[in-house]
């Protein structure tokens, strides 16, 4: 597949990057590596090749939920770079112009 430089362009807009024209013409020419070897894979007969199976059975893997004594208020905020009032401090953050 040929990708041209208004792919790169298109692809570099929805990331919100920009490029030069040479680093353009440089990702052009590694994405279409990329393509052309994803392709090559589709070349691939699987038809005889079994699905995969899961060695173990499948599971939860997590650990059940037990109630375990928590921290403190003074131990969870001894090494917090702010506190006031028994609470974390954090930096106002004001987020202006169209959000998410």
């Amino acid at each position: 597949m040929q990708i041209t430089r208004e792919d790169v362009d298109k692809i570099a807009s929805l990331a919100k990057l920009t490029f030069t024209d040479e680093e353009k013409e440089s990702f052009r020419g590694h994405l279409e590596e990329i393509v052309s070897y994803v392709e090559k894979l589709n070349e691939l007969d699987t038809e005889s090749v079994e699905p995969t199976y899961y060695i173990q059975e499948p599971g939860n893997a997590f650990r059940e939920d037990e109630i375990q004594p928590s921290l403190s208020q003074e131990k969870a905020l001894a090494n917090a770079p702010g506190k006031a009032h028994g609470f974390f401090r954090v930096p106002k953050v004001i987020q202006t112009g169209g959000g998410a």
